[in-house]
């Protein structure tokens, strides 16, 4: 049952009464966006994690380009120079909602996954950028770094998701994030979707859904084998 949250203000969706909250997925829209925009994402969360809690929360800022949306940081004269520091002024009030959802339920970091939709995906890359680990997962849907990583997340796997015909944010931003991530030694998968713009689209969310439930982290897999490999990953959709 979905409840709004006016004190976090978040859409919410909890487990069955009588099921213990076993993950914590934490959704972030895009910019000028609302919670309503990823209700397909977490309609297909909840069917594939029943006992998961999915937070949707607003952004933290009113959407300074008109309407009702919201934002976590103003596009407003952005630059590949400004960008990074507009993140990590928006960073604080997200790494306290995340930390505040975990206690609140009672799960570890490793328990939490992050999935976010362009200017959201943004936020959840640079979060765990800032925090390693803060989540176990990261979903990043048509979105970028704020500016390429200096290293690797050790504790965070990453699954980056875009359209080939992005007109918004290109796809050579994640492809090149990818080969950054490869060259540091991180924990990523990418999926393009061919003739798939700037959009949720559903191949992507069911792309997704396959990552978290097929792919074991990197750390553990390097753990179980004894070995210093990566396993196959990467993939185009058609």
């Amino acid at each position: 049952m979905a409840a709004s949250s006016p004190i976090s203000r978040s859409l919410e969706f909890l487990p069955e009464s009588g099921t213990d909250v076993r993950q914590l997925f934490i959704l972030l829209h895009g910019v000028g966006g609302s919670p309503d925009n990823l209700l397909p994402l977490a309609e297909a969360v909840r069917a594939a994690f029943p006992a998961a809690a999915v937070l949707i929360p607003e952004g933290f800022e009113p959407f300074d380009g008109g309407g009702t949306g919201r934002q976590w940081f103003s596009v407003r004269g952005v630059s590949e120079e400004n960008r990074p520091e507009r993140v990590a002024q928006a960073m604080p009030p997200l790494e306290a909602y995340v930390r505040q959802a975990q206690a609140r339920f009672g799960l570890l970091q490793s328990d939490t996954a992050l999935a976010g939709f362009s200017q959201g995906a943004i936020m959840a890359l640079e979060l765990v950028q800032a925090h390693d680990g803060m989540a176990g997962r990261v979903i990043a849907f048509s979105g970028r770094y704020a500016q390429l990583p200096k290293a690797a997340p050790q504790y965070t796997t990453l699954h980056l998701l875009h359209g080939a015909d992005d007109p918004v944010m290109h796809v050579s931003h994640i492809q090149a994030a990818q080969a950054r991530l490869d060259e540091l030694h991180g924990d990523a998968t990418i999926d393009i979707a061919t003739h798939v713009g700037h959009e949720l689209h559903p191949a992507l969310i069911q792309r997704a859904i396959v990552r978290l439930q097929t792919c074991v982290p990197l750390r553990s897999w390097e753990a179980a084998l004894g070995l210093n490999q990566t396993p196959p990953d990467g993939a185009t959709l058609h």
